[in-house]
């Protein structure tokens, strides 16, 4: 994890001496955009909207791969030339969309508020940031996540919210895989929040460089700074660092 402005510095370098040859990847929710009460009311400051107009004009690949439905992300930042993958990367794996109807059914049953129920197509997430009591929500959570591993699919908590996903062997990290063999590049920039994020973390490992950014708040997981070469406190520096490419 580089710590001083000289590292950072080293870490950047690499990839702006040959921009071409390198792909950004970006989280959306807590990277691009802050995180905010109702995730319906997430969008990326207009200054992180002229960043990636000008980045993808220099880079190799830049993309958005997020939680989100790939088209609500298209929307939202509304970037030409970006590439918008969604569902943690469910959306590039065919074998995803069989489960799209079951994900609906078991959203529409589950015993919590419909308001706190984000459908994203391929997952669902049920949100818990609004309640009191957090620890009871939590509970509640986690008997829902035992009722969709009994329905065969995945469950796994994230920030302030319980995801649950089809059990394919896609995620954010195959997604990024797809694409860097996809352009043929070499070199990259990954940038997350969540739990999730590690697999992307992971998929860039045995690149030529890398730089493995984790943008942080109170209830990220700690373990996501321990794979990343670069911590930052916040969506707005993380602007700064895009502003530095």
């Amino acid at each position: 994890m580089a710590s001083t402005p000289a590292l950072v510095e080293q870490l950047l370098n690499q990839l702006k001496e040959a921009p071409e040859r390198a792909a950004l990847f970006l989280d959306f929710d807590g990277v691009l955009a802050p995180i905010v009460p109702r995730p319906e009311d997430a969008y990326p400051p207009p200054e992180t909207r002229a960043e990636l107009e000008r980045l993808v004009s220099r880079y190799g690949l830049v993309a958005v791969v997020s939680g989100r439905a790939g088209e609500d992300v298209r929307n939202r930042v509304a970037v030409d030339g970006v590439v918008y993958v969604g569902s943690h990367g469910l959306e590039l794996d065919h074998q995803a969309d069989r489960w799209r109807q079951q994900i609906a059914d078991f959203a529409s049953a589950a015993p919590w508020l419909a308001s706190e129920i984000e459908l994203k197509g391929l997952s669902v997430a049920f949100h818990y940031r609004h309640r009191d009591d957090e620890r009871a929500a939590v509970l509640e959570l986690e008997a829902l996540a035992e009722s969709a591993r009994d329905e065969g699919l995945i469950a796994r908590f994230g920030r302030k919210v319980l995801e649950v996903l089809p059990p394919v062997g896609s995620n954010k990290g195959t997604a990024v895989r797809h694409l860097l063999d996809g352009a043929g590049l070499k070199r990259a920039l990954v940038a997350g929040d969540d739990t999730t994020d590690l697999d992307a973390f992971r998929a860039v490992e045995d690149l030529e460089h890398k730089v493995r950014v984790a943008v942080l708040a109170d209830e990220s997981p700690s373990l996501l700074a321990e794979h990343a070469e670069l911590v930052l406190g916040s969506t707005g520096e993380f602007l700064a660092l895009l502003k530095r490419l």
